[in-house]
């Protein structure tokens, strides 16, 4: 790890290493929401039933939710740049093999391979990051042009996805091959090896490790069903029990291990467990709305997917303008009240869309407004959610920290997804099949939900600023308590 003075100062290779974490993130936030806008083209040329289809998305997600938690011990056990370097190098392949496939099963395999390998490349790029930077203004001024790039890839997506998808669908997964593999080279040349873990031991949790995947991939599996199942069905139900059972197994087998993959204690940092905790209910709410206004967009507007993914971009612009200036708010306000703002914000945004419930959709008046106020949300929460996620911990978990919070936002989307699909579905139904009366009949309770959850998460975090003790590891998390 740098000192301060050599982290206040970036030289070309400090500069180079942020790039190539930058970029790698990018590419993977990228590719969430690319491929969404390609999927009606895809579906035709590869003949994919509706059903089948989904799974071109969920697949990438299983894959990544499914091994976030063990790619990010991996990364402390085995090594950071190791790990990165690899699974960037697998990304590549699994991009280039989905742009040639000329069938619908290789598709989605691939899709979960690509997502297999994001779940090792995210923890192990963001700790390679927080333990690059010592904890303070530095680490915030890092993670900060980091989180920035992540928001950046996953609202770009839309529009980079909608424009590469009038080339040809096929170019949506061969375009960022190329890139990952100069990323990877660059990796090999700049990425320093002096920040890796100095374990006295290689020893590896195995049965942990198959616990805590079986787990996360039961849940995520479970969940992604629940739009085409719903949550009664006799597999939803089987699947949430089966990942419940696993993870009683997984304590069961760490308090038992003498070198456990996820070491139970972990759970003990606040300030880590509500940063996970937030972090659930910012993607969550977020990819739920998401979900509903593009429904609305489409299905009763009539708009199409480019001018649909041009629509939401304005929520990504204040994301790379406050993220620059993290490390000045984080100083004044601290993570925490950033946090709660965050999901304040994103309360009103959702309410601002509370007032459309037409056929005609006036994107000045209606949409424009919510996706503004959305985007300020992400500017104020978002880098103080990386900070808060990775203070108090210490070096040789900053991995395992990294794979538990990026699996809350992942948990956080497929459950508040799965919630207003339901909902949606419930309604369409009531009107009789009528889609477009359905998604409007929807709009109102399902967004009460998204306003209730923020508000709900903004209350308990407030709640946590007032109780909490000032210790002297947290004075840059909570610096006006100092």
């Amino acid at each position: 790890m740098l000192s301060s003075d050599e982290a206040a100062k970036w030289d070309l290779r400090l500069w180079g290493t942020v790039a190539i974490l930058c970029g790698a993130l990018f590419l993977d936030a990228m590719d969430v929401s690319s491929v969404n806008v390609a999927l009606p083209t895809i579906g035709s040329h590869l003949r994919m039933s509706a059903s089948t289809l989904q799974w071109v998305v969920s697949g990438y997600v299983l894959g990544y939710g499914g091994f976030l938690l063990l790619g990010g011990r991996a990364a402390d056990l085995l090594g950071r740049r190791h790990v990165f370097l690899a699974a960037l190098t697998v990304f590549a392949v699994a991009s280039a093999l989905g742009g040639v496939a000329n069938d619908g099963t290789l598709l989605v395999a691939a899709r979960f391979v690509k997502g297999v390998a994001a779940a090792f490349t995210v923890p192990a790029g963001l700790s390679i990051l927080t333990t690059t930077f010592p904890e303070g203004a530095a680490r915030n001024k890092a993670l900060g042009v980091y989180a920035a790039t992540g928001a950046a890839g996953f609202s770009l997506g839309l529009v980079i996805g909608g424009l590469l998808s009038e080339l040809g669908w096929r170019y949506v997964f061969l375009v960022p091959a190329p890139i990952t593999a100069v990323l990877a080279l660059a990796a090999i040349r700049l990425l320093d090896v002096g920040n890796e873990p100095s374990l006295g031991h290689r020893h590896y949790d195995l049965l942990g490790a198959l616990t805590v995947s079986g787990s996360m991939l039961a849940l995520v599996y479970s969940v992604v069903e629940v739009p085409s199942r719903g949550w009664l069905d006799g597999r939803t139900v089987g699947g949430l029990a089966l990942s419940g059972l696993l993870l009683a197994a997984l304590v069961v087998v760490e308090n038992r291990s003498s070198a456990p993959l996820v070491r139970l204690g972990i759970l003990r940092i606040r300030t880590l467990v509500s940063a996970d905790a937030a972090a659930m209910l910012f993607f969550g709410t977020y990819l739920g709305f998401q979900f509903l206004a593009t429904l609305y967009v489409q299905n009763v507007a009539g708009w199409s997917p480019t001018d649909t993914a041009l629509a939401f971009l304005p929520s990504g612009l204040f994301l790379p303008i406050l993220g620059t200036q993290a490390q000045r708010l984080i100083g004044r306000f601290g993570t925490t009240r950033l946090i709660t703002a965050g999901l304040i914000a994103f309360a009103v945004g959702y309410a601002l869309f509370l007032r459309e419930d037409s056929h005609h959709l006036t994107y000045a008046t209606m949409l424009l407004p919510s996706m503004l106020v959305l985007g300020l949300g992400w500017g104020l929460g978002f880098p103080a959610l990386n900070v808060q996620a990775t203070a108090e911990v210490a070096d040789a978990e900053q991995g395992l920290a990294a794979g538990l919070f990026n699996t809350s936002f992942q948990i956080g989307g497929a459950l508040l997804v799965a919630i207003v699909s339901a909902v949606i579905s419930s309604h369409t139904a009531a009107a009789g099949g009528g889609a477009a009366r359905g998604i409007l009949d929807a709009m109102r309770p399902t967004l009460v939900i998204l306003i209730g959850l923020a508000m709900a998460g903004a209350v308990a975090l407030l709640v946590l600023v007032r109780g909490r003790q000032t210790t002297p590891g947290t004075a840059e998390v909570l610096p006006s308590e100092a």
